[in-house]
């Protein structure tokens, strides 16, 4: 138990998707950068699109499986400090509302930009590696590794 703070969790990032609108707000940050990408004079509606996208799914991959560790100081003993933010949430366990909506989000956004770029091989390539390098580290086989010992320490 932890005395004297506001919560009671021993890692508060494993429990802050499920916190109370941050779903909402995720999705509105996400529409907020596509009104912002499609007010640049010079920019097509393809490429807002394919920008959005991918844009998107870098930030996702930055904050998600990237960054380690905790913002907070944590009574975890340092068991935190080696992990990313998508192996801290919900504890690890796989498949939980938070853990698919973060999951389903990339994809519907893909499948959005796939039709408004009218599947243009450019933008098709470009949407789908994009993709692929958001969804490929939140399968379950890649739950602590680290390919070619990127990000290990």
């Amino acid at each position: 138990m932890n005395v004297g703070v506001a919560h009671s969790e021993v890692n508060p990032n494993t429990r802050v998707m499920n916190s109370r609108g941050i779903w909402l707000t995720y999705m509105l940050l996400t529409v907020v950068l596509h009104i912002v990408l499609l007010s640049i004079p010079f920019f097509t509606v393809p490429l807002v699109w394919t920008l959005t996208n991918v844009i998107h799914n870098l930030v996702m991959y930055l904050f998600l499986h990237t960054v380690k560790g905790t913002p907070f100081e944590t009574p975890d003993q340092g068991k935190a400090r080696l992990l990313t933010h998508w192996e801290q949430m919900d504890y690890g366990i796989q498949f939980t509302a938070s853990r698919k909506f973060l999951t389903i989000s990339p994809i519907v956004l893909y499948i959005l930009a796939s039709f408004y770029t009218k599947y243009d091989p450019t933008h098709f390539l470009i949407n789908t590696s994009s993709l692929l390098s958001v969804l490929l580290p939140k399968l379950p086989q890649f739950h602590g590794v680290r390919i070619f010992g990127i990000n290990k320490y």
